[in-house]
């Protein structure tokens, strides 16, 4: 019967935790934002050409040796 306190009390606490870290997260303007989301999707774009690239040359050259 006491542990449902404490749970309640551990539950308040870590609530009242996660409202500080909140208010301590610092938001990137719009300008850094932009920047951030072109690169990663440059990146992503690079990525996933450079990885299309290799599978269509090793699937060719697997293709070569089967046959």
């Amino acid at each position: 019967m006491g542990d449902t306190v404490k749970d309640k009390t551990n539950k308040k606490d870590w609530f009242k935790g996660l409202k500080a870290e909140f208010r301590n997260i610092s938001w990137p303007d719009q300008k850094t934002l932009t920047k951030e989301t072109v690169a990663v999707l440059v990146v992503s774009v690079l990525l996933g050409s450079i990885i299309a690239a290799l599978d269509f040359v090793i699937r060719f050259g697997l293709e070569f040796l089967v046959k």
